[in-house]
């Protein structure tokens, strides 16, 4: 008779966020998770197969409930929904917040963008906003990958390279006068609303209607 399962892959992928957010991504590993559960690692092979399963569902619960929010919140059938663009800045904002609560998940999102579910479903509503904006198939494709491309640029920048919006050092300024001014103006300014201005300039770029975002 097999021994009954004493663990869920939701515990799992818990344990496996707890390391992420204590020691940062480069501590994940089976054998810290099973540590952090006080198992044996090679217990942990019962209920998830490798690596980029245990990853996926990190991010599956890292960053699906607020997702999932956001994608239901703007299809959610209301007879005065806001304008496309209002639900385009929404969609990226949304991702802001997952990825905040839990910066560490980042690089995991962006390697398995094509497989966990929240993002898929995430970026499928992009996408539908982006048709009901007018934007044609090619159009649409570009579209969402200069959305998905700002986003994590974007965050990266604020995550996990913070020293690059740092206020340059005595050389720049000499050397790089505009570069100097830019870098100085984005560390004076706070990281919400950096983040809504570069997605407005993207969103300027799409050509869509401005309206109240």
């Amino acid at each position: 008779m097999p021994r009954p399962r004493s663990l869920t892959t939701h515990q799992i992928a818990a344990a496996a966020l707890t390391v992420i957010d204590r020691d940062g991504l480069p501590a994940l590993s089976m054998r810290t998770v099973a540590a952090e559960l006080d198992r044996r690692t090679m217990a942990l092979y019962r209920y998830v197969e490798d690596r980029e399963e245990l990853e996926c569902l990190v991010v599956d619960l890292a960053l699906g409930p607020v997702l999932d929010r956001a994608a239901g919140s703007s299809a959610d059938g209301s007879d005065d929904p806001p304008a496309p663009r209002a639900r385009l800045l929404a969609l990226l904002e949304s991702m802001r917040e997952a990825v905040g609560a839990h910066p560490g998940v980042l690089p995991l999102a962006v390697r398995h963008h094509g497989g966990c579910l929240p993002v898929l479903r995430w970026r499928e509503r992009l996408l539908e906003t982006l048709a009901e904006a007018g934007l044609d198939g090619p159009r649409r494709a570009a579209a969402l990958h200069a959305l998905v491309s700002y986003v994590t640029g974007a965050l990266e920048l604020e995550h996990r390279a913070p020293a690059t919006t740092a206020t340059p050092g005595p050389a720049v300024p000499e050397t790089f006068p505009l570069l100097a001014a830019a870098l100085t103006t984005r560390a004076a300014t706070d990281p919400a609303r950096a983040f809504g201005d570069g997605a407005r300039t993207v969103l300027d770029g799409l050509a869509l209607e401005p309206g109240p975002d």
